[in-house]
């Protein structure tokens, strides 16, 4: 009877669920959609019961594809979406409350009362990134201000909280103990992973005891058994889902790097058992085996898929996502048109949250093949911008990139993502990451494999070399440049005259 290991991708929009057989080749998957709420302006909410109901089905659809039963399932590893925090009741089991969407922006005024701490100014240091609306700590504050039945949980004892791959784990099985990896933990917001312990100044603003938190260990541990069907299959491996996407990847030297095009396009370095401080990079735990702790730098854009909605449906520009990067094959260059899309603001290296979105050099022979390549043009020079950053802090050598997710099924958006940053640019022939890493570090705890005889990824990748020449790329990055130095120049002017924006 043939065995399997099972990965799971917990994100914010949908669950997936991906079978590897004993060669590491993908045998079954199922995804399943999540939907948001969003019960007051600014409030973006997960229900627990949905999120832990759209894991059992897509597990049931890999399964079915597979041929399956959940008796071949030898052990399970866990990947989640980060910061998007989860309190249930101890004794009863139940959620106090719906899960805070790393996406929810009701602790913006929170953020005052923190900059007001004297511990702030080690915040970035300390935790491993600022202190955002998205932080999970935050989040818990407002909780423990806000929501009585979290608060009177938390003084008798009772409240727990975590990560949706901890409380997968409780609403669909059998915790060993209230625990999850070093990487979620750090996602958690309130864990100095510098000196590997709670930040006690922190988590006394924040409010919320020790009793509540998750131990931290090493990503390939025993966490508990899921019960799936009359099986209950042990959780052997949990991680964060950008994480388990390099690990998936196979980025496990120093420098190898990948970048995953979803809402925004994140991308991630492996530093090894370094970790680096890279002013406005985010610094994380990779993964822990055994004792030994690796990192990883990560920073994003601040809109990718995000921007491909906003011409679809606000600029009425095309009728289908796909249709973004069908027309910007139809032109060999951007006509000159730059598109700086900083619908939110501008990430590494610029950091201006205030800098507002534009489209430059339109003239009447600018078609929207022209300005759909322009925006894939942007999401290449911004990644070059993030890599540059952290090559420039590091000793870091960079030498191809990785992708998955989104607009990496596109050609002509790998292609310029090869052009804008000089790289070749390998796109796996699956493109599963966080599922297939998730698995894999399963794999490992159950004896299957060993850091040197995992499998490879499947065959049938892709690699798309840079086209343009040095000076090519280096005028077209000039003039991505000149574009910001406008960008910035207009929030000047408009702040100074007090246009709002």
């Amino acid at each position: 009877m043939e065995t399997y290991i099972l990965g799971i991708d917990q994100g914010t929009s949908g669950s997936r669920a991906l079978l590897l057989d004993t060669d590491g080749q993908p045998r079954g998957y199922g995804y399943q959609p999540l939907y948001g709420q969003t019960p007051h302006p600014n409030h973006v909410e997960q229900r627990p019961h949905e999120v832990a109901e759209g894991v059992r089905r897509a597990i049931a659809i890999a399964l079915e594809q597979a041929g399956a039963t959940p008796r071949q399932i030898v052990a399970c590893g866990i990947a989640c979406q980060r910061n998007t925090d989860f309190v249930w009741d101890a004794q009863s089991g139940e959620p106090l409350a719906n899960a805070i969407s790393w996406q929810d922006l009701r602790t913006i005024p929170l953020l005052d009362e923190l900059a007001r701490t004297p511990f702030l100014s080690e915040a970035d240091y300390r935790l491993g990134y600022p202190p955002g609306p998205y932080s999970a700590a935050l989040h818990l504050a407002w909780r423990m201000r806000h929501q009585p039945d979290v608060r009177r949980a938390a003084l008798d004892g009772r409240l727990r909280v975590g990560l949706s791959a901890a409380y997968l784990v409780h609403a669909l099985g059998t915790p060993a103990e209230h625990a999850m990896d070093v990487s979620l933990v750090q996602a958690l917001g309130v864990y100095d992973f510098r000196h590997n312990t709670y930040w006690d100044a922190l988590l006394d603003w924040v409010g919320v005891p020790h009793t509540a938190l998750p131990t931290p260990r090493p990503t390939v541990h025993e966490f508990g058994a899921l019960q799936i069907g009359e099986a209950a299959v042990p959780v052997l491996a949990m991680l964060g889902d950008q994480q388990a996407a390099l690990f998936g990847h196979g980025a496990h030297a120093p420098g190898q790097a990948k970048c995953t095009h979803g809402t925004a396009t994140f991308v991630n370095v492996f530093t090894g058992q370094q970790a680096p401080y890279v002013r406005g990079v985010n610094t994380y735990f990779a993964w822990r085996l055994a004792e030994t702790p690796t990192y990883c730098l990560e920073a994003d854009t601040t809109v990718t898929g995000a921007g491909i909605r906003w011409l679809r449906t606000n600029a009425r520009m095309f009728d289908e996502d796909a249709d973004v990067s069908r027309f910007a094959a139809q032109v060999a260059d951007s006509g000159g048109v730059v598109f700086v899309p900083a619908f939110t603001g501008l990430n590494v290296p610029y950091h201006d949250r205030e800098a507002r979105g534009t489209i430059l050099g339109l003239t009447l022979g600018t078609t929207r093949a022209h300005i759909a390549r322009a925006f894939l043009e942007a999401i290449g020079f911004q990644v070059r911008a993030i890599l540059e950053t952290m090559q420039r802090e590091t000793d870091l050598a960079i030498e191809r990139l990785s992708v998955d997710g989104g607009i990496a099924r596109s050609d002509i958006a790998c292609q310029i993502l090869a052009d804008t940053t000089g790289l070749p640019v390998v796109r796996p022939a699956f493109t599963e990451m966080a599922a297939r890493g998730a698995a894999l570090l399963a794999g490992m705890g159950a004896g299957w494999w060993r850091m040197e005889t995992l499998p490879p990824l499947p065959e049938g990748e892709t690699v798309f070399l840079p086209e343009w020449n040095d000076h090519q790329r280096d005028a077209a990055y000039a003039r991505w440049q000149s574009a910001i130095e406008a960008v910035a120049c207009f929030r000047s002017h408009t702040a100074h005259t007090g246009v709002e924006q």
